[in-house]
């Protein structure tokens, strides 16, 4: 894939990793492994670039003596998810364009 198209739906396959339930940075990375590779040193970034845009929020919780981090998706974030949605509507639309079948004449 792509680096800049794969480098752009990394934060959206973030958001989405914890839509449906507050997770840790580990648990995301396992998440997304049969859809996507990404590594601890290109997550963290990601999730401190959607904390500050205000998209997910972090909060702290003891697990075996240490504190481990969960991000918490936001209103903003669960905004983002529709908004890809609708905008991966047109991206298919162009694809069907681009790929399709040359008319008979």
């Amino acid at each position: 894939m792509d680096a800049q198209i794969k480098r752009g739906l990394l934060d959206i396959c973030v958001l989405a990793a914890i839509k449906y339930r507050d997770s840790y940075g580990y648990q995301i990375i396992k998440d997304m492994k049969p859809y996507m590779q990404i590594s601890e040193s290109t997550l963290y970034p990601i999730l401190r670039r959607l904390e500050e845009g205000k998209f997910l929020s972090v909060y702290s919780v003891e697990h075996n003596g240490r504190l481990r981090k969960y991000y918490h998706i936001e209103k903003k974030g669960m905004k983002r998810l529709e908004e890809f949605t609708s905008e991966w509507k047109e991206i298919m639309d162009v694809y069907s364009f681009i790929t399709r079948e040359a008319d008979a004449e």
